[in-house]
């Protein structure tokens, strides 16, 4: 596997480092081309939200397959026609800890799992480092979603934290407490790779686009 790796900022790095020989590395310096990339069985994108627009068109021109883990973006509708159009295929997610999907899967049971309690009030808290731009992080946008509850999400930036996401849920008499913590950006790289790994392995796989936890969800159905 042959990969294109495009932005080699903190996750980025740590792709390419585990890739290794097999990484072909684009950064902010770099001349990124349709012809470049084909050369290449894949793309890795950990770009920020401000260059996902360009970096995209020069991906969809090249056809190869992406995993994208920008965040602070919004993607336009007519992406995932766009993206059927050059007959490739895309993998979106905002975390790509497999870990993760598996608080994912408690999320949904405690969403659901409300019923049966009175009055319960839900609290997401998420923590990452100073440098991270959007805020409430994708992840914790994400958590509300999987929770399918009205919950309130509050942020916080402390120095170099990976990612920290605590659910809260409260009764007048209980208290239950869901969390997961990033202790290196290598679980994120690790995600991102196993991902494009999947989707080379698993080519019956229709163009289009996908997110993450489809992905991991039909990995999940096959154990």
């Amino acid at each position: 596997m042959k990969v294109s790796v495009i932005g080699t900022g903190k996750t980025g790095s740590e792709v390419a480092e585990l890739l290794g020989k097999q990484a072909v590395c684009f950064d902010s310096k770099s001349n990124i081309t349709a012809d470049k990339l084909k050369e290449t069985d894949i793309a890795i994108i950990f770009v920020p939200g401000e260059a996902a627009e360009e970096v995209s068109k020069v991906v969809l021109e090249s056809g190869i397959p992406a995993v994208w883990g920008t965040t602070g973006y919004s993607w336009p509708e007519k992406l995932p026609d766009q993206v059927k159009e050059a007959n490739a295929r895309w993998v979106i997610g905002a975390n790509f800890s497999l870990g993760m999907n598996l608080i994912r899967k408690a999320l949904n049971i405690l969403g659901k799992g409300g019923e049966f309690l009175k009055d319960p009030e839900y609290h997401i808290h998420e923590v990452h480092h100073v440098h991270k731009k959007d805020a409430p992080s994708g992840t914790a946008l994400s958590w509300k979603k999987w929770l399918g509850r009205n919950a309130s999400i509050s942020s916080d930036r402390q120095g170099d934290v990976k990612g920290v996401h605590n659910l809260h849920l409260q009764t007048d008499n209980e208290s239950i407490y869901l969390k997961h913590e990033a202790h290196s950006r290598k679980l994120f790289a690790e995600g991102a790779i196993w991902t494009a790994e999947y989707l080379l392995e698993n080519s019956q796989i229709e163009p289009g686009v996908y997110p993450f936890s489809s992905i991991f969800d039909q990995a999940f159905s096959k154990l």
